[in-house]
């Protein structure tokens, strides 16, 4: 590769949301969730780590975007914060940050922004102050738009924030959304890793689903012309274009970190070592590998463990395990494997009929073998009654074995460069000469 002209600054961008102006496709998804805005209706937005919940609801407070779609952004006081960063969460803490940044989105109206801050000053920053400033806004031919992440926080219990508490913070978003004669001027959009109805407290025999306000939007992995889009201010080779594809799908956290990587190198006129990006891309991208585990469930996590043993035997050359027929395990659980391909985790293609599960990411692949690998007797003991609701006990005990060989025989699992595969053969020749 020879030197290349003086580029302009990385257009990737690592370890924030995208800002507004770099936003690239989910063009079905932004109408949706701009439909129901101006209707003053609510979303709730789910999808997995990294998949851009948090670029999204930028994209939503961004004002050329209600621009380009012949609305006002003045019309709409809109309020964004992320539960995240309410520490510890309770509901008490929540709407007091509401009414704390309100106030900041309220320099044009000096009277409600007075009446907020007194409200602030007295403590009382709770649903039914909230809903007399909703009136006045109304009066004002005005309403709040309320973009909220990491709702998930807000539906986990914990010292400080009992079982009754949350039912009682959910009540309270729901009667403001769909019972209040404010709701008119309020448009509440919530993102979650996964759809609310699972995440939050149990519908009891004689209520009313406390979600129903919502409409659900899931974001899913990046279509092909999304990658492309993202991928296009390079000009690299299909062949390196299919590479990334490997090993980060369409992911946008994923796909965002391998483009910063690879612009880095073009701009430096560098030729890309496969073992250099490697490393780094692992040390840029463990936190998505270790959250997409820690937040997918037991029996999500077995059948991952599964997948990953099963297709590591084609990696070695003289296999030494049987796993038995895992293939009805795979049939069995379709639910949670299809949750898992929802949120970008896996894929499927059919062969002869049958659906055969792939990892979307060959590196979370990598990342699960060394799950296993670093496991101990003791966490496998912990993950024996797992095993046992989901084969028969002679399953269970090949899978056991299947791990207890690997834990012995670490130095068959082939490298890191390994899972790179058609991205290694890629890089030496992955940029197209000006």
């Amino acid at each position: 590769m020879t030197d290349s002209p003086e580029l302009p600054q990385n257009p990737y961008v690592v370890g924030n949301p995208v800002p507004p102006l770099k936003f690239i496709g989910r063009t079905s998804e932004i109408e949706t969730a701009f439909d129901q805005i101006f209707s003053r209706s609510n979303l709730a937005v789910w999808g997995g780590p990294g998949i851009g919940k948090s670029s999204f609801l930028e994209l939503l407070a961004s004002p050329p975007a209600w621009k380009l779609r012949g609305h006002d952004p003045s019309n709409a006081v809109i309020v964004i914060l992320s539960c995240l960063s309410i520490e510890p969460f309770t509901a008490t803490h929540f709407w007091r940050e509401v009414f704390v940044l309100l106030k900041e989105q309220l320099s044009d109206e000096p009277d409600i922004e007075a009446d907020v801050a007194k409200l602030i000053d007295r403590g009382d920053t709770n649903k039914d102050c909230l809903r007399h400033i909703l009136r006045e806004l109304g009066k004002k031919g005005k309403f709040l738009l309320l973009l909220v992440d990491d709702y998930d926080v807000a539906l986990r219990p914990h010292e400080n924030y009992r079982d009754q508490e949350v039912m009682v913070f959910l009540s309270d978003c729901r009667n403001l959304a769909s019972h209040s004669r404010e709701r008119q001027f309020l448009s509440m959009v919530v993102t979650s890793l996964r759809r609310l109805n699972e995440l939050g407290p149990k519908l009891k025999p004689d209520g009313s689903p406390w979600y129903n306000h919502y409409l659900f939007q899931p974001l899913k992995s990046f279509s092909e012309t999304e990658v492309a889009g993202l991928l296009g201010g390079m000009p690299m080779t299909p062949a390196l274009r299919e590479g990334i594809r490997e090993v980060a799908d369409g992911n946008p956290l994923l796909l965002q970190n391998a483009g910063f990587l690879l612009y880095r190198e073009l701009r430096a006129g560098h030729v890309p070592q496969a073992d250099n990006f490697a490393k780094d891309f692992q040390q840029m991208t463990e936190h998505y590998f270790e959250d997409v585990w820690n937040l997918s469930t037991e029996i999500e996590q077995t059948l991952l463990m599964l997948l990953a043993l099963v297709n590591l035997k084609g990696r070695i050359l003289d296999k030494r395990y049987d796993l038995g027929d895992v293939d009805i395990i795979f049939s069995q659980k379709e639910r949670e494997l299809r949750d898992l391909e929802e949120r970008g985790v896996v894929f499927y293609q059919v062969h002869d009929g049958q659906k055969v599960y792939q990892f979307a990411s060959s590196l979370m692949e990598w990342w699960v073998i060394k799950e296993i690998e670093n496991s101990d007797e003791a966490s496998l003991q912990a993950r024996q009654k797992g095993f046992l609701n989901l084969m028969s006990h002679r399953q269970a005990e090949n899978v056991t074995a299947a791990i207890r060989w690997l834990w012995q025989h670490k130095e068959a699992v082939p490298s890191i460069l390994a899972w790179l595969g058609k991205l290694s053969t890629a890089l030496p020749k992955g940029f197209m000469q000006g």
